[in-house]
C-alpha cells in the first residue's frame, strides 16, 4: 500500500458465476483477501450453482472494451488476469487490449467448468493460442485445458513438462502447469523453460473445490500487483489457494467452493 493508502489495483476480465464460487466473483474474493484493490471486466454471465452451469451468455465486444478502457485509463492497474473469454472475437479484443496496457498478466485459459460444461467456444482455441498466449506473464492452464491447447496428455509427473513445453511455444514468459488432476500430492510445475520450480501441496480429502483455477490465477496477479517475481508470486499464490482448498464447504446439493477468506481471521493470506 503507498503513502496515500492507495493498495495495488488488479483487474479481473471475466465470467460472472452467479453461485459466487468462480469467476468475477471468485477473483474479486481472492483480491480483498490478499490485499489489493480488485476491478472487473465482464465477459459473459452464466446460470450456474453448486451442481453446474444452466446458461451462459456472452456480453458484445464494445461493452467488455468499454468496462476495460474505463478502468484502465482512468484507475490504472497493476496486474490483469483473464478467466472466461467464451469466443474468439472476445479473446481477440481482450489479447489486444493487454497488448497495450504493459501490466503483467495471468491468463487461465478457461475452457470447461468443474462440472464438465464448456466455456470457451471451440473456434476460440486457435485464438487463445496465437493472440492470447503470447501477451501472457503466466498461462495457469489444467491438464484438459493443456490437452485442449495443444494435444498433449499428462497422465504422469514427468510428463508435465511436455505440457510446459508446449504451452511455452505459444508464446507465454512463464507457464504454470497444474498437476492437480494426477494422483498423489497436487504438484504444479512452473517453468520460463530455463528454470523450474516444483510446487507440491497435501492433498486435501474435499470434494469442495470449486473456484480453484480462477482462485489461483487471481492469487497470483494480486502477488505480481504487490512488486513479487512470478517464482515468488506463484509460491505465495499456492499456499493461498490450498488453506482455500482445506478450507472448502458444502454449498448446495453439489460441489461447493473453496472459502476465500479462510486466512483473513489471521490477517497473514499469502504471505
Amino acid at each position: 500500500m503507498s503513502a496515500l493508502g492507495t493498495p495495488p489495483r488488479v483487474l479481473t476480465v471475466a465470467g460472472s458465476d452467479s453461485g459466487g464460487g468462480a469467476g468475477i466473483q471468485a477473483d474479486l474474493k481472492t483480491m480483498l483477501a490478499l490485499g489489493v484493490h480488485g476491478m472487473s471486466v465482464v465477459t459473459a454471465v452464466t446460470a450456474q450453482n453448486s451442481q453446474g452451469v444452466q446458461g451462459a451468455w456472452e456480453l458484445p465486444v464494445e461493452a467488455v472494451r468499454a468496462q476495460y478502457r474505463s478502468v484502465v485509463d482512468d484507475i490504472g492497474v497493476q496486474a490483469v488476469k483473464t478467466g472466461m473469454l467464451a469466443s474468439a472475437e472476445l479473446v481477440e479484443t481482450v489479447a489486444e487490449l493487454l497488448a497495450g496496457t504493459g501490466a503483467p498478466v495471468v491468463v487461465d485459459p478457461v475452457g470447461v467448468s468443474k462440472h464438465g460444461d464448456p466455456l470457451l467456444a471451440a473456434s476460440a482455441l486457435d485464438s487463445v493460442r496465437t493472440k492470447l498466449l503470447p501477451v501472457a506473464t503466466v498461462a495457469t492452464p489444467n491438464l484438459d485445458e493443456v490437452a485442449q491447447l495443444t494435444g498433449v496428455r499428462v497422465e504422469s509427473e514427468e510428463q508435465l513438462r511436455d505440457a510446459a513445453a508446449a504451452v511455452l511455444a505459444y508464446g507465454p514468459r512463464w507457464a504454470l502447469i497444474k498437476g492437480g488432476h494426477l494422483p498423489g500430492a497436487a504438484v504444479d510445475l512452473l517453468t520460463d523453460g530455463r528454470e523450474e520450480h516444483w510446487l507440491r501441496a497435501p492433498r486435501y480429502d474435499n470434494r469442495h473445490t470449486h473456484g480453484t483455477g480462477c482462485t489461483l490465477a487471481s492469487a497470483i496477479a494480486a502477488q505480481l500487483a504487490k512488486g513479487s517475481p512470478v517464482p515468488e508470486a506463484v509460491a505465495a499464490a499456492k499456499r493461498y489457494v490450498t488453506g482455500a482448498i482445506a478450507a472448502g464447504f458444502a454449498l448446495g446439493a453439489g460441489i461447493g467452493p473453496v472459502d476465500h477468506g479462510w486466512d483473513l481471521s489471521r490477517g497473514t493470506a499469502g504471505a
